[in-house]
């Protein structure tokens, strides 16, 4: 069973076939073939009832207030007031890439949308500055991955749903992480520019009053940040509300900086509703798969293989690790994290590991996903915003920071108090 479903899922790959059909077909496939029952009978229903699931609510509100603050402009008065104070450091403007896409990525909730975003608003400093072209783009994609760990987080809320994991937990979980890999971010910039000199180019010089100046740009993002984070932990709203909240916020700072009109509006929601029509289609295509595994035997068939294979714990999460990350190769984040999750989440919890602790190790082993060729979703985003050269530029540039990303994997691994402590405190 194993062998034919891995079979049907990297065939379909192979064949180009949009990844919200490879898994309904795999799901009608292996139904067919190993129950007895009529599972596709179950599939009206099963999309109806996860469709209304008030969490998923909060994945629409998040891209919606995403699509705001990118075409209110707030992006790019942010990337500049960062330039100012980080861009002393050695790769200058380079560590404003990772700072913006940090704060960025505590608004939005999307990789896509935080790559995109800061992408659009730093290429250009390449030409202007003389940077090293393939560093400079590699920072964009990596530091676009922080949309996934930094809360809100898009992909936490679905994993969340896959587990049955608490949400707030999650977003407590990532804070610590995130700001880590942001850190190795920057160190693996430094280093380079250290022993490549020629690389940061022309440092920009800004004065105590400029930067003093620069500061209220900060405050938007920052503001976003505090409404839907701390309504959350406040008691005042859960995290769909929350969302809800950002929404509202986003809404006010566009009408304060007079970007909010009737074009800006309608360009924002069709946006949101093409990226909310893919990303929900493909996960009650997963809910789907998830229902027909579990009623033809092939979670607990996976649970009984890995088990035989005599590992102790922490060996079986590394080969775990290993796999997913392979699988990254080949798979676009979400697709890999729907199909990923209810397989390997019963197995990590039979461990004895805590779903939250792995919640965070699945985020991060995305972001490998979202950086490594040849389906690395952001290179090719970073490459779009580019409109020309070759995207093995971006390919290349980004595989310091997959080296950071792996180091981050290992330290959580061994460390795993990283992700658990701010959840443990708060009870």
């Amino acid at each position: 069973m194993l062998t034919t479903a891995a079979g049907l899922l990297f065939g379909l790959i192979a064949a180009s076939v949009p990844i919200a059909a490879v898994i309904g077909c795999l799901a009608l496939a292996l139904g067919l073939i190993y129950s007895p029952m009529p599972l596709h009978l179950a599939a009206g229903d099963i999309f109806w009832s996860n469709s209304t699931d008030f969490v998923l609510i909060a994945v629409p509100l998040f891209i919606l207030m995403g699509e705001i603050l990118l075409r209110a402009g707030i992006a790019g008065r942010m990337y500049a007031a960062l330039s100012h104070w980080m861009s002393w450091l050695p790769g200058g403007l380079m560590h404003s890439n990772i700072g913006a896409c940090t704060l960025f990525a505590a608004t939005s909730g999307s990789s896509i949308a935080t790559a995109a975003t800061v992408g659009t608003v730093a290429l250009p400093q390449i030409a202007r500055n003389g940077y090293n072209p393939r560093l400079f783009m590699g920072t964009l994609a990596a530091g676009g991955t922080l949309g996934i760990l930094i809360p809100p987080s898009i992909n936490m809320i679905v994993y969340a749903l896959l587990t049955d994991t608490s949400v707030p937990k999650l977003y407590l979980a990532g804070f610590l992480p995130g700001l880590m890999l942001a850190g190795l971010f920057m160190a693996t910039i430094a280093g380079a520019c250290i022993l490549r000199p020629g690389w940061d180019g022309r440092r920009q010089r800004s004065s105590w009053a400029e930067r003093l100046r620069s500061l209220p740009d900060l405050l938007p993002p920052l503001g976003i940040f505090l409404v839907v984070v701390g309504s959350i932990y406040a008691g005042v709203a859960t995290p769909t509300e929350a969302a809800s909240l950002g929404v509202a916020a986003a809404l006010a700072l566009a009408a304060c900086t007079r970007s909010l009109t009737p074009g800006m509006l309608r360009l924002a929601i069709e946006a949101t509703m093409r990226t909310t029509a893919m990303v929900m289609l493909i996960v009650l295509a997963a809910m789907f798969l998830n229902f027909v595994l579990a009623v033809v035997g092939l979670t607990d068939l996976l649970s009984a293989f890995i088990g035989g294979l005599g590992l102790g714990p922490m060996q079986t999460m590394i080969a775990i690790v290993i796999a997913v990350m392979l699988l990254g190769c080949v798979m676009e984040a979400l697709s890999l994290l729907l199909i990923a999750t209810p397989l390997l989440a019963p197995i990590v919890a039979g461990l004895g590991f805590d779903l939250v602790w792995f919640g965070i190790l699945m985020m991060l082993m995305l972001e490998t996903a979202l950086i490594t060729p040849p389906i690395g979703v952001n290179l090719y985003v970073i490459q779009g915003v580019r409109k020309g050269g070759s995207v093995n530029d971006v390919i290349l540039g980004a595989l310091p920071f997959l080296a950071a990303l792996l180091a981050m994997i290992a330290l959580l691994l061994a460390v795993p108090q990283i992700a658990l402590w701010l959840p443990g405190t708060a009870g």
